[in-house]
């Protein structure tokens, strides 16, 4: 299958959030021309986004994607009210909020199998909101997994900048961590890199690999399960490199373009690093599905919504890397 133009499902994100006025912002410009969209959500949340950006898009609305016939101009909204009437409160974690974010992704999804759509960005959901709604997994990448069949690893991907990093364990408590770092568990983050930034383009990726422990000393992680599985890597082909102590890792590896990317042993090794060297453009990127899905890599910030300050540059960010990756996997093309 090759694509002329990428067909993306674009969601509204959680209504009691910036979401919905990100998305009309994106929406309104030129970026938006780059692909064809049909957006999935309830009319009233668009309308709530539009009325908070000052801003009223052109959109043909629809009851079915049956009904979408893409030409290369039109914006698409397939409507999912179904004449519900749900009252949205915001700024706070919403049990309505969340069974709406859930019903239109569980569409998105829907249509990506069947190939009608080729990527979904949507905007920042609440993962509490989306628990109280009737989510059974514990965020939505588990969603993801499951809902499009993927059995082998998959992971959250950050970028910034075309800079990776993934994580081999995430939204767990720290006293958690360290017994879960294994051999294995590092080998399936760095392999999962390695595949996927060579179909973004870039030919031998330079993989960086974090330590656990401060200095990469105070410790035996390193020695008993983070050194093995990069010698492991290395003898894959895999470019792997490390352990760098988590302090100077972003240091290293992304100010001074020395790799490519960094696989970390916990979310806050991780992000603390990504967000202060690029919060204002961080993508979050759904890896090892058979489909691109992006986000931007901020959360639904409750305390600016309504006030039309919300950064949309990372929002455009996540957008471009899903038509990016859509096209690198039909056509097979390197970026």
């Amino acid at each position: 299958m090759s694509l002329n133009r990428t067909n993306i499902g674009l969601l509204l994100g959680d209504p009691s959030g910036i979401g919905p006025e990100l998305t009309v912002k994106l929406l309104d410009s030129d970026v938006s021309k780059k692909a064809n969209i049909v957006v999935i959500g309830e009319k009233k949340v668009l309308e709530d986004g539009q009325e908070i950006a000052g801003k009223k898009i052109d959109l043909k609305f629809v009851d079915k994607f049956d009904d979408v016939n893409f030409d290369g101009k039109t914006k698409f909204f397939l409507d999912i009210s179904k004449g519900t009437n749900r009252s949205y409160v915001k700024k706070q974690v919403c049990a309505e909020s969340g069974k709406s974010v859930l019903e239109a992704t569980e569409i998105a999804l829907s249509l990506a199998k069947k190939n009608k759509i080729h990527a979904i960005n949507f905007a920042p959901m609440n993962k509490a909101s989306l628990i109280k709604g009737g989510c059974e997994f514990n965020d939505e990448h588990e969603l993801f997994q499951n809902r499009l069949n993927v059995k082998d690893f998959c992971c959250e991907f950050n970028v910034v900048d075309n800079f990776w990093t993934a994580r081999v364990t995430s939204h767990i408590p720290i006293k958690e961590v360290a017994q879960n770092i294994t051999k294995e568990n590092i080998l399936k983050p760095i392999k999962l890199l390695n595949k996927t930034l060579k179909m973004s383009g870039i030919v031998n990726p330079r993989i960086a690999v974090q330590a656990l422990n401060p200095h990469a000393e105070f410790g035996t992680e390193e020695k008993d399960e983070i050194i093995p599985a990069i010698e492991e890597a290395k003898k894959m082909g895999i470019k792997a490199d490390g352990p760098l102590p988590c302090d100077t890792s972003f240091i290293t590896a992304f100010k001074n373009k020395n790799h490519d990317c960094i696989v970390g042993m916990y979310h806050d090794a991780l992000q603390c690093g990504l967000k202060a060297f690029g919060f204002d453009r961080g993508v979050t990127v759904s890896g090892g599905l058979d489909i691109p899905i992006t986000t931007p890599a901020h959360g639904t910030a409750f305390d600016i919504t309504g006030k039309n300050i919300a950064n949309l540059e990372p929002t455009i960010q996540s957008f471009k890397l899903a038509i990016k990756m859509a096209e690198s996997k039909f056509n097979g093309k390197s970026n």
